[in-house]
Parts: structure tokens; C-alpha cells; sequence
């Protein structure tokens, strides 16, 4: 993704986009393309936080500034929103905080239809902030071309698996020419241009119908180990499609009060009563706990439009007992305040896939990060998954190969994998790209 800075946009969430944007790098089929960040397609109106043209879709990202942090939004298109259960509010009858945005975002999909290929498709970005874990939408919402996510690399990357991709993609003078309608003068070469993945001639363009895949960048690599590594929850959003829009937008100022998550200091407590009771064994050696597991019972959980059935899940405080490779040696010298893990299963474009999160929790934030900084780091090892230690699994996926999404919330760190039961794997599949970033806002307990 070549990132091209053009006016200073309004909202506060802005900047998350431009390094959401700039984080996917050098791109291609999957991820390629030229972002104009504060491109202003109507000269009436302020600019929008982002014009991104791709391969095989248009976005047209519109920041959507929060009054405060929150775990989990509920973001329905066209109801109520909630921050933790609180209703956002505001003067008026204004319906959500991104009723304005919807509505400039029609008009600019208006403006640019005319200028765009007619096979590619424009979608909605609806980025918000500051700062949201979760993001749920009605599956109505889910069908359409809007996505509500909070900014990052991961969460653009599974928005953008989760679109209907063009038949064919554009090719480098179709994208010079929408370009050259938004900004002029850019001086994008046909070669720079191909290099982001848009097609060189007609020809190769009508042919290329199985999309490439992608370059993997910071997904984890296939792991020798028979189990799964995993990843954390934190900075979360999903696809959500929309269906209409209109109104003022909701003034900054609308009270929405943010409570932090207390669950995991129950967890905490009901843990250490384990730990004690089972830290000491005959003779004076220390014992490890066994993780305190829970069959799985199907009640599948919607997220992102993905249904999650639970196979297992279970909480500990020996992390370093379920780690392996790297992450094993720095939970030995630096340790975790406790640990929960969770084995789903889930259903994408029709087949079979195995999800396997581990939460793990720190003293502090920066043990976190640099835990996460290092879980992030090809070849250093992952968390054993629990379906697989405890064979709940009807039939235990191959794990070689499985896509990874990880995220941090404060002093948790969420690590996920996602596998096909049947088949191989790739990092960068966009199904499973898909399920794995769905899975970073999936409940365990």
C-alpha cells in the first residue's frame, strides 16, 4: 500500500488511519494499492479521511471520533449505539455518531461511481476512535459494503478479505486515471503502479480471477510444532455493512461513560484458590497446575458475522507451562498474572475452521507490549491450544500454516490462530485472515 498525504483531516481518529494504512506496506493482489489520505473528492465538503484504491475495490474511509475509549461498541447502521452499554446520546435526532458519515460517504461513492471501472466495487470504511476493543453489528448490517472497525493493520486486512473482491483487477491506467480525478500530478509510473498490484494489460487482467496471495507480512509463520500458537484481544473491529444514513452528526461532548472490564480479576481469584491447592506435591516438589478446563457446549457466538462454536476453554496461571519456543523463556524469567485459552470452531465460505485464542495478563502494560512485540516476531513460538491438550477436538486440525492475529488492551495480550480442519493452511488466506481477526473480540468464558 503506497500511502500519498494530502490535506489534514478533522477528526481525532485520523491519525490511526494514516499508520493503519502505512502498516500494511509495500503491498499486492491482496493488500496493494494507493491510499490518498485527506482526499477531498467534493470541494463543498471537508475532506475524507482516506480514498483507497486497490486491486479489485475502492474504499472510502470516514473517521468517526468517539466521545471516549470503549470495550465494546455496539454499532448498529441505522439504531441506537452503546459503549459499554451506555447509550451514545446527543441533542437532537441524531440517530448514531456515524449517521454524518454515512451520509457524505453516499455522496462521495456518488461523486466517484462515473470515474471508477464498473466491475470494481466501492465500500464504506467507517473508522472510529478513540479507541475500541470490540465491535458488534446485526447481521443484517454484515451484507452490505460497510465495515466500523478501529484502525489497524490486522483489522483493515480482515475488513478487506471480508468484501466481495472485483472478478478482475483494475489495471495501472484505469487506476492512473481514477487517481489523476482526485489528485493530480502524483507521478505514479505504470511499474509503481504494478508493483501494487494492479494488472499490466487488459488481458492479464481478465484472466487473473483466482486472487494472488499476499506476501505474508507480519502474520506468523507455519510453526513446526503440533499446536497451534495464539494471539491476544485488544484493538478490535470487524466488517459491518450498512444499509442507509442521514443526519447531523453527534456532538463530541454526548455523555458516554467507559467501564473497564473487571471479569478477569474474578478469574484472578478463583485461580489462585487453585494455585494453592495444588502447587505442592509429596516429597516437597512444586506441581503444575492443570489448566481448570470447560467442555465446550455448542451455544455459538456471533462476531463479525462469524459463528463461533466453543470446543474448550479454561483458565491457569502457569503460562509458561502451556508456552513454547521463545514465548516459553519469557513467561519463565518474567512470568503472567493468569491465562485463559479457548478452542472454537467456525464456519467461513463453507468450510471448516479451527480458532485457538489465549489470553494472557500482565502486571503491567509495558510487559504486555513487549510480550506482544515478541509473540509478534516470526519464529518465536506460541501457546499450546487447549482443544488439542485435552483432545476435544472430533477431529485435530493441521495447524502448519494458520493465519495469526494478536492485539493488546492495556495490560492483555490476545493471541489467536486459525487453521482449516480439513487441508492445509496459509498465513495468508483470507478466510482464515478473516477468522482469525473475528476471533479477536470472541468471549471464552
Amino acid at each position: 500500500m503506497r500511502l500519498i498525504r494530502l490535506e489534514r483531516q478533522p477528526s481525532r481518529v485520523a491519525d490511526d488511519v494514516r499508520a493503519a494504512l502505512a502498516a500494511l506496506g509495500r503491498g499486492d493482489y491482496f493488500a496493494g494499492g494507493i491510499a490518498l489520505a485527506g482526499a477531498r473528492p467534493l470541494p463543498d465538503r471537508r475532506p475524507v479521511e482516506a480514498i483507497v484504491i486497490m486491486p479489485t475495490v475502492v474504499l472510502v474511509v470516514i473517521g468517526v471520533d468517539l466521545p471516549d475509549p470503549a470495550i465494546r461498541l455496539e454499532a448498529p447502521l441505522t439504531g441506537q449505539w452503546k459503549a459499554d452499554g451506555w447509550p451514545l446520546v446527543a441533542d437532537g435526532d441524531v440517530v448514531n455518531p456515524a449517521a454524518d458519515a454515512l451520509a457524505l460517504a453516499d455522496a462521495v461513492i456518488e461523486r466517484l461511481r462515473p470515474d471508477v471501472p464498473e466491475h470494481l466495487p466501492i465500500a464504506t470504511i467507517l473508522a472510529v476512535g478513540p479507541f475500541v476493543e470490540e465491535i458488534e453489528q446485526p447481521p443484517t448490517d454484515l451484507a452490505g459494503n460497510v465495515r466500523v472497525l478501529f484502525p489497524t493493520q490486522n483489522t483493515l486486512l480482515a475488513a478487506i478479505a471480508s468484501l466481495t473482491p472485483a472478478p478482475w483487477p483494475c489495471t495501472p491506467a484505469q487506476a492512473r486515471a481514477l487517481i489523476g480525478t482526485l489528485t493530480p500530478d502524483t507521478g505514479l509510473t505504470g511499474d509503481e503502479l504494478a508493483a501494487e498490484g494492479f494488472t499490466v494489460t487488459e488481458e492479464s487482467a481478465t484472466v487473473k480471477l483466482a486472487p494472488v496471495k499476499p506476501r505474508p507480512r507480519r502474520h506468523r509463520p507455519a510453526t513446526p510444532a503440533a499446536v497451534p500458537p495464539i494471539v491476544p484481544p485488544a484493538e478490535v473491529t470487524m466488517p459491518v455493512p450498512r444499509i442507509a444514513a442521514a443526519a447531523p452528526a453527534i456532538p463530541a461532548s454526548a455523555p458516554v461513560p467507559w467501564r473497564p472490564v473487571a471479569a478477569i480479576a474474578v478469574a484472578l481469584v478463583l485461580l489462585a484458590v487453585v494455585l494453592v491447592l495444588v502447587t505442592t506435591g509429596g516429597d516437597g516438589e512444586t506441581v503444575t497446575a492443570p489448566p481448570t478446563t470447560t467442555a465446550a457446549t455448542p451455544a455459538p457466538q456471533a462476531v463479525a458475522g462469524i459463528e463461533f462454536t466453543k470446543r474448550a476453554s479454561g483458565t491457569e496461571r502457569t503460562c509458561a507451562a502451556r508456552a513454547y519456543g521463545d514465548l516459553q523463556a519469557r513467561l519463565q524469567a518474567s512470568g503472567c498474572a493468569g491465562m485463559e485459552r479457548g478452542s472454537f470452531e467456525a464456519t467461513v465460505d463453507g468450510r471448516a475452521v479451527a480458532v485457538s485464542v489465549a489470553v494472557l495478563t500482565f502486571g503491567s502494560d509495558e510487559q504486555a507490549a513487549a510480550f506482544k512485540q515478541l509473540a509478534d516476531t516470526p519464529g518465536s513460538g506460541g501457546i499450546a491450544d487447549l482443544a488439542t491438550e485435552t483432545h476435544q477436538w472430533p477431529r485435530e486440525p493441521d495447524t502448519a500454516g494458520a493465519a495469526y492475529q494478536s492485539a493488546i488492551s492495556g495490560p492483555a495480550v490476545r493471541l489467536v490462530l486459525a487453521a482449516y480442519v480439513d487441508g492445509q493452511s496459509s498465513p495468508d488466506d483470507p478466510a482464515l485472515l478473516r477468522a482469525a481477526g473475528a476471533a479477536l473480540g470472541v468471549r471464552i468464558s
